[in-house]
């Protein structure tokens, strides 16, 4: 390439622009004479437009020049829109055993969706049923002893009955002169007697329904203990990681499996105080992953803290690390999330979009665009 090249000898090339990249390397390189630098520069951030493929329909070189410097300057956003960035991420549910023990069966896969409800794992409940036996052979065991309570308090009852008649007559004969003071003595002895053994035969009923509610109160323990060896799915969601295999050995506690609740997924961002002091709460911000550039997720500003925090070392922020920023969360709808749940990934990072006023506009970059 040199001085005498010829440019009206070069072939136009499918670059959509009317002219080649190549082509407009070599102004650059005439019209510099090794003496602009700059033009050179310009001239080699183009050469990624030399695609073929990327031909589309042929262009003017005012054109040209407008997507230039688009590719080197950026759309700039409206004053009243920031931009930043940050990571996908879902509300995580532990799914835990609740009692020590071995784990029979664990019954899903790391990215399965599970219903709410749905059985999550098995644990070993052969202790248990043999617990819940022996309990309930004393409920059974209490309650015999309450019937035989009853039917003495019935015939103790039936006893204090006739001694008090007894004492009666006594009472009567003696008043006469028929009878002794001895035998009205005795009488009343054998009343007082039979009407302690009808409060013993009540206590003894008291006793006897007390040990049959406590040996309930054990079954109905022991079966709720029962039912938490079947460990079930609080919520609707997918499960991120099993943690145990079926026949490991857990503590109480342990976590067997974890659920990300995909209803409920926003992404964290930092701003800078002059910004969130200036977000409200519920209102539209606009969200770009990474992996598809192409597609605008509509959010809203569910979360702004009220304290300053510095930047975790995992965000990436246009202003410097050292300075407090405050964190954002911006929740995607629950409705739009449940139409796209088998492309809902958390971890992704991308762009989010946050207004500082409510009433401005977004710009065409930034219209909603859904997947198809």
């Amino acid at each position: 390439m040199g001085r005498g090249h010829d440019l009206r000898q070069r072939p136009p090339a499918p670059l959509g622009y009317g002219w080649c990249v190549a082509d407009w390397i070599v102004i650059f390189w005439e019209l510099s004479l090794r003496r602009f630098p700059f033009a050179l520069l310009v001239a080699f951030s183009l050469l990624p437009l030399c695609d073929p493929a990327a031909a589309q329909e042929p262009k003017g070189p005012a054109a040209a020049l407008q997507d230039i410097w688009k590719k080197i300057t950026g759309d700039r956003l409206p004053a009243d829109i920031v931009a930043t960035n940050g990571r996908l991420e879902a509300e995580q549910v532990l799914v835990s055993a609740k009692l020590a023990g071995r784990v029979v069966q664990v019954l899903v896969e790391e990215g399965q969706i599970v219903e709410a409800g749905a059985v999550v794992a098995r644990m070993d409940t052969t202790e248990l049923e043999a617990q819940l036996l022996g309990t309930e052979a004393q409920v059974r065991r209490a309650e015999r002893a309450a019937a035989e309570s009853e039917a003495a308090i019935a015939q103790r009852e039936s006893e204090r009955v006739l001694a008090r008649q007894e004492f009666e007559r006594a009472s009567t004969l003696a008043q006469r002169g028929y009878g002794t003071v001895q035998q009205l003595d005795q009488r009343r002895s054998q009343m007082d007697a039979a009407e302690a053994a009808l409060r013993a035969a009540n206590a003894s009923l008291d006793a006897a329904e007390a040990s049959a509610d406590a040996a309930r109160a054990d079954v109905a323990r022991i079966r709720s203990q029962l039912a938490d060896c079947i460990l079930l799915a609080p919520r609707r969601g997918r499960v991120e990681y099993k943690l145990v295999q079926s026949g490991e050995v857990v503590a109480a506690g342990a976590p067997i499996a974890t659920l990300l609740d995909l209803s409920d997924v926003h992404m964290t961002i930092f701003v800078a105080a002059r910004v969130a002091g200036r977000l409200a709460l519920g209102d539209e911000a606009r969200i770009v992953l990474d992996p598809a550039p192409g597609i605008v997720i509509p959010a809203s500003v569910s979360f702004v803290a009220a304290d300053a925090q510095f930047t975790p070392k995992t965000v990436e922020t246009a202003d410097e690390r050292e300075k407090l920023m405050f964190r954002v969360k911006l929740k995607i709808a629950p409705d739009l999330l449940r139409q796209y749940e088998s492309q809902v990934k958390v971890g992704v990072r991308g762009m989010a979009y946050v207004r500082t006023k409510a009433d401005a506009q977004w710009p065409a970059s930034l219209k909603v665009k859904l997947p198809q």
